[in-house]
């Protein structure tokens, strides 16, 4: 018997003044305890409109986890590495690293960042990042539907980026009318991020609207779930992360997920001590783009 997947809690995050500045937007998608969204530790949706020239951001620290950041519009970055809409990089934070976000001009961008919990037993992984462009992501297009595939497998299509915690990331654009079914791992924790206009979502056909972040219910068994999906008369755009439960307890302070609080303090040691070195240092090896 296949088992489906339906739409579970709802829920519209409310904009939020960012630290950027006054043209800085912040949006916090995940809004449930994080036993119900492990692997998933946090989720911003942040829209800059950045309209002086004075540096904002900076160099800062992170471990114990990887950020995810997809590119939704605009573009940032430098002469050496820009990201442009449609772009996305994956950060392996792992046993401590810094890294700069610096915006030092007027800009306009949107960005989806996650925190991706890492498995245990890879919390002190070698710090890594990972960039593929929009060229480059594995894409499905057919009969009203677009589906872009940043990570995992999903739709016949499979992603070169590595991850440690098994992870989907797509951004599904369907045509008014049209419709999909998507096979998910049934053990998956799965969200759908509601971009432009309605989906509906399951067999039941509940709609998720605009800025809405719908949960998809849990399942205990193995295999594949099916996930149905349909757009409304004025079509749909959502992302669907899904990815597997590591079932084990963090510690979150500041830019630091650890196991244990002595964990945190040492981190903290050690970033004071200039002991964390910065991304744009590691190994070639450790630097893979797509």
């Amino acid at each position: 018997m296949s088992l489906h997947r339906k739409l579970g809690k709802t829920y519209t995050p409310a904009n939020q003044q960012g630290f950027l500045g006054p043209g800085h937007i912040a949006r916090a998608v995940i809004q449930v305890p994080y036993s119900d969204s492990d692997p998933f530790i946090m989720l911003m949706d942040d829209m800059l409109d950045k309209k002086d020239n004075i540096p904002v951001g900076g160099p800062h620290p992170h471990a114990g986890f990887e950020t995810v950041t997809l590119m939704l519009e605009g573009e940032m970055g430098d002469k050496e590495h820009t990201m442009k809409a449609g772009d996305l990089q994956i950060m392996t934070a792992g046993s401590g690293i810094v890294h700069t976000e610096t915006i030092d001009k007027e800009a306009k961008m949107r960005i989806l960042q996650l925190w991706l919990n890492l498995p245990k037993n890879d919390r002190q992984a070698l710090p890594r990042v990972q960039d593929i462009s929009l060229e480059h992501v594995p894409t499905k297009s057919k009969k009203g539907l677009a589906l872009r595939l940043y990570s995992g497998s999903l739709a016949g299509l499979t992603s070169p980026i590595k991850n440690y915690t098994p992870f989907i990331l797509a951004d599904i654009t369907l045509e008014p009318g049209i419709s999909t079914t998507l096979d998910v791992p049934a053990s998956y924790t799965a969200f759908l991020y509601a971009i432009d206009a309605n989906v509906l979502v399951g067999n039941e056909a509940r709609q998720l609207k605009t800025n809405q972040v719908g949960w998809l219910d849990r399942l205990s068994e193995e295999g594949d779930s099916q996930l149905r999906l349909k757009a409304g008369e004025m079509g749909g755009r959502a992302i669907l992360y899904a990815g597997q439960p590591q079932n084990d307890e963090i510690v979150s302070h500041g830019p630091f997920i650890a196991d244990t609080q002595d964990d945190i303090r040492r981190l903290y040691r050690e970033y004071r001590n200039g002991e964390m070195g910065h991304i744009a240092m590691v190994e070639e090896e450790q630097r893979l783009v797509w």
